[in-house]
């Protein structure tokens, strides 16, 4: 095949996947939305993109960057196995208080007062996500929904936790006491937002691609993830697999959570880890991505731009910030029409051959 139709075929696969038309169909979707309200797509799409990268704003929509893909692991690992792992903000808190109770309770030197609090948070989420796994594979309960189920106590001991034994006294606010600075992760040229989480995340990232496509491991999880019984009779050890996965999941839930505390405002405040939606978020930016680890940080950063540009879109086209959580939801429903539609042709494909 000659460079050019390398080239259109290329192109071809680009445009026909999964992502491409869904989020053409979702903005599509979203523009009559707003031509049906008087609102004007010219002035509000750039607004949109204004208030992500534009005015100063880039290092904010970064700082949102972080966590959202560190949550983008936390779902994906698990599902590249056939596992769903919905218990993020649950991991997520549990982490962040883990590292907040670490920074304040224990006197450390500079760069261990990071570490530590981050090892314990990606502990503490592990062993969150991890209580999950025998219900999985001692008695069948789907992960999708025993992750679920337990986030929710996560949630509300972390927050029995930052309001009364670590709560910080006479404000009557719901928050720990200031962490040392020693325990402050290191800003990245000169930003107030942007730390040392940055890279560490895009390096986790790139040691998940790495282990994904060039190991064992890698290879034992995919094939479990698309066939599973297929994958135990191979030799698989699918159960451990399955605990694997969902402890690494929460791990990075974890981490995400002591990432956000030891950040600005150095700080465990109660609500700030769940509430801007990081674990929605990356479970559209990975189901966008159909699973495929190398789109997943695209994917992440597209609907990152979405969310921070929310508010500029806000305040410049006065179009509510909450269209952007419509964008993502309609993604989502394109995506699963998309696979509805793959499986019915693949089930109609087999009938045809045993035909």
């Amino acid at each position: 095949m000659s460079a050019a139709g390398s080239a259109a075929e290329l192109g071809r696969r680009v445009v026909l996947s999964t992502p491409v038309p869904a989020v053409g169909g979702a903005l599509v979707l979203t523009t009559l939305v707003m031509l049906a309200a008087g609102v004007d797509p010219a002035l509000a799409y750039p607004a949109l993109v204004r208030g992500a990268v534009a005015d100063g704003n880039l290092e904010y929509t970064i700082a949102a960057f972080v966590p959202t893909l560190g949550m983008a692991l936390a779902f994906a690992l698990p599902l590249r196995a056939g596992e769903f792992n919905l218990g993020g903000d649950g991991q997520m808190a549990i982490g962040g208080v883990v590292a907040a109770a670490v920074a304040l309770e224990l006197p450390l030197p500079a760069g261990i007062a990071v570490a530590l609090p981050l090892a314990a948070a990606a502990l503490a989420g592990a062993l969150v996500a991890g209580a999950s796994a025998p219900l999985r594979t001692r008695l069948g309960l789907p992960a999708i929904v025993t992750t679920l189920l337990i986030s929710a106590p996560a949630v509300s001991l972390a927050s029995y936790l930052v309001r009364f034994p670590l709560a910080e006294q006479g404000t009557g606010m719901a928050q720990t006491p200031p962490l040392p600075e020693s325990a402050h992760l290191p800003a990245l040229a000169g930003s107030a937002y942007v730390t040392i989480g940055l890279p560490l995340v895009a390096l986790l990232t790139a040691a998940w691609l790495y282990a994904d496509t060039r190991t064992v491991l890698g290879y034992e999880i995919r094939a479990t993830g698309q066939n599973r019984e297929f994958a135990r009779y191979g030799g698989v050890a699918v159960d451990r697999l399955a605990a694997i996965t969902l402890t690494g999941g929460g791990a990075f839930a974890g981490l995400v959570g002591g990432l956000i505390v030891l950040g600005p405002p150095y700080r465990f405040v109660e609500g700030a880890l769940t509430a801007p939606g990081y674990t929605f978020t990356a479970v559209a930016a990975v189901l966008l991505a159909t699973g495929r680890p190398v789109a997943v940080p695209f994917t992440v950063a597209l609907l990152t731009v979405l969310q921070a540009g929310g508010q500029g879109m806000e305040r410049e086209a006065g179009v509510p910030g909450q269209l952007t959580q419509v964008v993502q939801g309609l993604i989502i429903v394109i995506v699963a029409v998309f696979a509805t539609v793959r499986h019915l042709r693949a089930r109609s494909g087999g009938r045809e051959a045993r035909a």
